[in-house]
C-alpha cells in the first residue's frame, strides 16, 4: 500500500510539468516583469527592481501553501473531476487575455469552471478533443470543487498579506486639476501547486471513513496541478502595504465563509451553486470596495510643503541602507531645506563623503539618518520623488 502511494505521488508529481499552465504562468510573469521595468524607466529613468523580480515571487510562498492545502484535501478525501482541471486551465488562459491579472484569481477561474460543468452536465454538450474527460460529469453538482474554490481564495488573501506589498511599483500620473501625484501598484503572479485527487483505479481506500467527501469512485489518482493567482491593485490615497494587507485580510475572511458553507453541499448539493456564486460576487465586491475607498481619499504622494515625499526606494542604494521608507518626507539635506529635486541634489554635493537627511516618518515624527557616501553610489542616494519634470503615464482622478 505504501509503495504504490509513493509511486503515485511521484507519477503525479511528474504531470506537474506536463500541465502548460506552468509555463503560461513563466511567461506571464516575466511580461509583467518587462513591462514594468520600461514603465518606470520612462517615469523615473531608473527601475525600482530588475525585471526577473515578479518570477521570482511566483513559486516560493505558493509552494508552501499548497503543501498544507494538499494535506488537508487528500486527508479529507476532496475528489475533483479531471474536467475540472481541464476547464481551470482553459478559463486561467482566456481571462488572462483581459490583460487584467486581477482576473486570475480562484474566483473567477474555478468560478467559472464551476458553472461550465454545470452547463455541460445539463446540455450533454460534446467539446472536440475533451468529449471523453467530460462524459464523467453526468449530471451533478460538484461540491468538492466549490470547497476547493473556497480554499483557494484563502491562499490567495494569505499571498496578498504576505507577499502582496512587497516592491510595489511606484508611478506617476496627473490628476484631473492637474497636480502632479505618485501611486503605487501591486501587480502581481503566484502559483500554488495542489495535489487533488481524480477518480481513476490506482490508489484504494487506505482506512474505512477515507475519502469523507467521495464521488462516488473507491478508487483515486493523483495529480500535482498548477494553479494561477493573480492580484492587480493600484493605491493612491494610503500607504501601499496598508492597503494591500487589508485587502489580503478581506479575502482570507472570504474564503474562510466559503469553506465553511461549501461543505453543507455534501449533503444539499444545490447550495454549492449558490456558495459559488457568492464566492464570485465577494471577490468582486472587495476590489470594488478597495477602488472606491481609495477613489475617495486625498492623494498620499502628492508635493508636500515640508519637504519631498519618498514614493520609491531602489533596492540596495544609499537610501536603502540608511532605511528610507516609501511614504516618509526629506525635509533637509546636509542642514539645508529641499522643497524641490535640483535643491536635493545640490545639498548633497555640499558634502560628497557624507549626507546628513532630516526625515518626516510616516507618523509626522522626525528623525536622522546619515552615512558615509562612497564612489559608484547613487546620485540621489537611490531615491525616487514626485516632481515636475518626469513623464506621467495617465490622468487619475
Amino acid at each position: 500500500m505504501v509503495q504504490i502511494w509513493l509511486v503515485e505521488l511521484l507519477k503525479g508529481t511528474g504531470k506537474l510539468f506536463l500541465h502548460p499552465v506552468l509555463y503560461y504562468l513563466v511567461f506571464l510573469t516575466a511580461i509583467l516583469g518587462v513591462t514594468r521595468v520600461k514603465r518606470e524607466r520612462k517615469n523615473f529613468h531608473i527601475r525600482a527592481h530588475d525585471a526577473y523580480y515578479e518570477l521570482r515571487q511566483l513559486f516560493p510562498q505558493g509552494i508552501l501553501i499548497g503543501l498544507v492545502f494538499s494535506i488537508i484535501i487528500v486527508a479529507a478525501g476532496i475528489a475533483v473531476p479531471f474536467a475540472t482541471i481541464l476547464l481551470i486551465a482553459l478559463f486561467t488562459v482566456l481571462w488572462s487575455l483581459t490583460t487584467n491579472v486581477r482576473w486570475i484569481s480562484p474566483a473567477y477561474t474555478i468560478g467559472a469552471a464551476f458553472f461550465t460543468m454545470i452547463l455541460i452536465a445539463e446540455n450533454n454538450w460534446s467539446i472536440p478533443l475533451f468529449s471523453k474527460s467530460l462524459q464523467s460529469l453526468g449530471d451533478k453538482i460538484y461540491p468538492s470543487v466549490v470547497v476547493m474554490l473556497g480554499f483557494m481564495l484563502i491562499a490567495e488573501g494569505t499571498l496578498i498579506l504576505k507577499n502582496g506589498s512587497k516592491g510595489t511599483s511606484p508611478k506617476l500620473a496627473k490628476s484631473k486639476r492637474g497636480q502632479n501625484i505618485g501611486l503605487h501598484e501591486g501587480r502581481r503572479l503566484w502559483m500554488v501547486p495542489l495535489f487533488l485527487l481524480i477518480p481513476g483505479n490506482a490508489l484504494q481506500l487506505p482506512f474505512d471513513w477515507w475519502p469523507v467527501f467521495h464521488l462516488g469512485s473507491k478508487e483515486y489518482s493523483l495529480i500535482l496541478v498548477p494553479f494561477a493567482i493573480g492580484f492587480h491593485q493600484q493605491i493612491k490615497g494610503m500607504l501601499p502595504k496598508v492597503a494591500i494587507q487589508l485587502h489580503g485580510r478581506k479575502v482570507i475572511t472570504l474564503g474562510v465563509f466559503v469553506s465553511l458553507l461549501a461543505v453543507a453541499g455534501y449533503w444539499f448539493p444545490l447550495s454549492s451553486v449558490v456558495v459559488a456564486a457568492l464566492a464570485i460576487l465577494g471577490r468582486e465586491m472587495i476590489s470594488l470596495m478597495a477602488t472606491v475607498k481609495d477613489d475617495n481619499l486625498p492623494f498620499y504622494f502628492s508635493k508636500k510643503n515640508q519637504g519631498l515625499m519618498i514614493i520609491g526606494v531602489i533596492p540596495e542604494s544609499p537610501a536603502s541602507k540608511m532605511g528610507l521608507q516609501v511614504g516618509e518626507i526629506v525635509s533637509k539635506v546636509n542642514g539645508v531645506l529641499v522643497r524641490d529635486e535640483k535643491v536635493f541634489y545640490e545639498a548633497l554635493q555640499k558634502n560628497r563623503a557624507h549626507c546628513k537627511l532630516e526625515v518626516l516618518d510616516t507618523n509626522g515624527e522626525i528623525r536622522f539618518v546619515q552615512r558615509a557616501l562612497y564612489e559608484g553610489d547613487h546620485h540621489e542616494l537611490g531615491i525616487l520623488f514626485v516632481q515636475d519634470d518626469r513623464k506621467y503615464d495617465e490622468k487619475i482622478g
